[in-house]
Parts: C-alpha cells; sequence; structure tokens
C-alpha cells in the first residue's frame, strides 16, 4: 500500500515528495518557444489533481499511457489556490510495485476469506454436474484471478475492487436461506444461478484505472458473454444433462427480471424467479447503503432525508439514525 495520497499533499507544500499515481489524463502540449511540457491529471482513490511536467517531457511521455499507473517524483506547490505538482520524474510503474486498491475503492472485506467462502458453497453441493461445472470455473487461473479483483458494477451497486465476489457471496446467503424456505426449489440451481449470473461482468468491464465498459461489455452485454462462458464449460464436461444446462441458461438469461430492465427472458422456473428478485434486492438494499454513507460524508445531520436517488427515484431515510436523533432529541427535552 503506497503511503501518499493526493489528499495528502496539502500537508506537503514546497514539499519534494515520490508516490505512485493513476495517470488520468496525459497531454503533450508545446511551449511558446517551442519546446514540449507534459498536462496531467494524476488521480488515487482519495481524489485527483493537475500537474505540470517541464523539463524532460518528450522522453518522460513514451515511458507511460494515459491510464497507467505512474511513479512520480516532483514539488507541491499551489497555483491558483489549488494545490499542484511539478513533476521532476515519471515513469510507468513496474508490475508489482503498487496494489490496484490504492487507485480504486476496493471491498473492506477479506478477498482471500471471501474466495475461501465460496469455495465452500461449491462443495456443499449435492448436485454432481453443478459442481463439477463451478469447480471448472473457480479452478480457471484467468478467471479466478479476475474475480479476485472485479467489481459488479460500474457505477452502482458494489462498484469497488472485490465488489462482484462480495455480491455473489451475499447473494447465496440469501439463497441457501430462502431455498430452505420454498423446499420444492432445486437449492444447487438457485445457488449456481447466484455464482455464474454476473460472470460475464468479469469481460464487460474493465478496471484498470477507473470502472468502464469494455467493447465486449458494450456491444454484447454481461448476459450474453456470461451465457457464453458457461457453454464452454458445460462443453467441457461431456456428461453435463441437456435438461440441467437449459435451466441453468434460463436462470441466468432471465436474472433481470423483465424485459424493460434488459433481461431477454422472463423468469418461468421457480429458482429464476426467486433468484431474480434476490438479485434485485441485495443490489437495492446495497444501493441505500451507499447513499447513506455518502450522506453521512457530506455531514448530512443523523435523521435527515438523503437527496434525490435517481436509481431509486426517491430520497432515502437511514432508519437508524433517525431513531438516534429523535431519541437525542427526547433525551434533550
Amino acid at each position: 500500500m503506497k503511503e501518499l495520497f493526493v489528499a495528502d499533499l496539502v500537508r506537503h507544500e514546497n514539499q519534494t515528495v515520490t508516490s505512485f499515481f493513476a495517470a488520468s489524463s496525459k497531454q503533450l502540449r508545446t511551449k511558446k518557444g517551442g519546446e514540449h511540457y507534459l498536462a496531467l491529471i494524476l488521480a488515487d482513490r482519495t481524489g485527483q489533481l493537475e500537474c505540470r511536467m517541464w523539463d524532460n517531457a518528450l522522453e518522460s511521455s513514451a515511458t507511460f499511457e494515459q491510464g497507467d499507473i505512474v511513479k512520480v517524483r516532483g514539488q507541491v506547490c499551489r497555483y491558483q489556490e489549488r494545490i499542484q505538482v511539478n513533476v521532476e520524474q515519471i515513469r510507468g510503474a513496474l508490475e508489482g510495485e503498487y496494489e490496484l486498491g490504492d487507485f480504486l475503492p476496493k471491498t473492506s472485506r477479506d478477498i482471500d476469506a471471501m474466495w475461501a467462502e465460496l469455495a465452500g458453497y461449491v462443495e456443499s453441493f449435492t448436485d454432481p454436474d453443478l459442481k463439477a461445472l463451478l469447480r471448472a470455473f473457480l479452478s480457471d487461473p484467468e478467471i479466478a484471478a479476475a474475480l479476485h479483483q472485479a467489481p459488479a458494477a460500474r457505477s452502482m451497486h458494489h462498484a469497488w475492487i472485490g465488489g462482484l465476489l462480495e455480491h455473489v457471496l451475499s447473494l447465496l446467503g440469501l439463497c441457501d436461506i430462502t431455498a430452505k424456505h420454498y423446499p420444492h426449489v432445486h437449492r444447487d440451481l438457485l445457488l449456481s444461478g447466484a455464482m455464474l449470473h454476473d460472470i460475464g461482468k468479469l469481460y464487460e468491464l474493465r478496471w484498470a484505472t477507473g470502472f468502464e465498459y469494455t467493447h465486449e461489455g458494450t456491444l454484447l452485454g454481461h448476459i450474453t458473454i456470461g451465457i457464453g462462458m458457461i457453454d464452454r464449460k458445460i462443453a467441457a464436461l461431456p456428461a453435463f444433462p441437456a435438461a440441467l444446462r437449459l435451466l441453468l441458461l434460463h436462470v441466468i438469461l432471465s436474472h433481470h427480471g423483465r424485459y424493460e430492465f434488459g433481461s431477454p427472458k422472463l423468469p418461468m422456473i421457480p429458482e429464476a424467479m426467486l433468484f431474480s428478485y434476490l438479485d434485485d434486492l441485495d443490489a437495492k438494499m446495497q444501493s441505500m447503503r451507499n447513499e447513506f454513507e455518502k450522506s453521512s460524508a457530506l455531514g448530512r445531520p443523523q435523521g435527515e432525508f438523503t437527496d434525490w436517488v435517481r436509481a431509486l427515484e426517491r430520497p432515502l431515510l437511514d432508519t437508524s439514525g433517525f431513531l438516534a436523533a429523535a431519541a437525542d432529541k427526547a433525551g434533550k427535552q
């Protein structure tokens, strides 16, 4: 983990610092005399700032691209009342020199512990075919590495490093509980839907220094990508039952629940119906939690409504904050 973040630089004015940042913007410009200089926006998870490199700009520019993580040495200064860095040296960071979580929001949970929990759910399956399929996904090095990092969304719920794994585990807990409440539901099929419904997001999104859609994600979407991934794994399991494949693909294809939400099919089996509601529930509850944390960070008093939340089309009220504010008010009377 790096020691110096953008938010810390105000305390280092007129000092020379060295740290790693994401090069969010990079422009090679020309001075009046014809020499080049670099105009940069450097960022990390705490914010961003404008920077300039006046000397050796052309040579240094060739060592990294916009979007790369870079190692920077420079002097912290103030220009038009804003903190900047006059960059003296800059180069592209090497693999292993930085942690992605320093530049993007990251789950507060231990990712290795979450991975072990996920594997535990797979081992709890009684259906041998679904267990073999999920083992095939977890043992795939490329998929495993991506699942250790992937966000669940670009900007809505669980939009942070490790967010997809966190969302999947939350859903697995919900699915496990509700499968016991509805004994006619195929428990392993329901949990397989939880594990695989967003698997296509591993290729729909990229998360180098920000959360963006890939070309594949923009043109195909994560449901289509995920169906292809599942079918390729099933093809490598020749004994996988055709009927079970059909039901699993239906859970994935219908998990958005409604056509207007981008679902190719409406849920038509118990597992698909139940899962679509649980997925929507988990996303909405996490979105509410995000809004309460944002409201608190802005200094809004306890017991007050949040601003209008466009995704949920309403303002929100934090129950615990409202009750705490009411109790505090009653105690002062």
